[in-house]
């Protein structure tokens, strides 16, 4: 059962910015009621943790690779959590992924295995 639904994303020149989306698929409640992350893969690369979230929406991780580019926040109006992500790379070419932990965790996860529902994916390609 598909719970969360990715927006945004698509091809984006170097250097430039692109805004994400994650909002649930349903009346499901379960953006506003988790822990939620970002991850991303690259072709022939694992997936690796981007940014994470609290459900306060005042504690925020990063990875090393995007700290000071990307911001993760919670809308919470519309319910959503949205990655802006600023001076753009090619290496940041990618199938970015929300996931949403429902558990007692409080704060977020770098592992892809502590997330229970995951959403099918947006392209972010960087080129010329």
């Amino acid at each position: 059962q598909v719970r969360l639904v990715e927006s945004g994303g698509g091809l984006v020149q170097p250097g430039g910015s692109v805004r994400l989306s994650c909002a649930d698929s349903g009346r499901t409640f379960t953006v506003s009621g988790s822990v939620v992350a970002w991850f991303r893969q690259a072709p022939g690369k694992e997936r690796e943790f981007v940014a994470g979230i609290d459900r306060k929406g005042t504690t925020r991780d990063y990875a090393d690779y995007v700290k000071g580019r990307f911001t993760i926040s919670r809308a919470k109006s519309e319910g959503t959590v949205d990655l802006l992500m600023n001076s753009l790379e090619p290496e940041d070419t990618a199938v970015y992924y929300c996931a949403a932990d429902r558990s007692l965790r409080i704060t977020p996860s770098r592992h892809h295995g502590a997330y229970d529902y995951w959403g099918q994916g947006a392209q972010v390609t960087v080129s010329e």
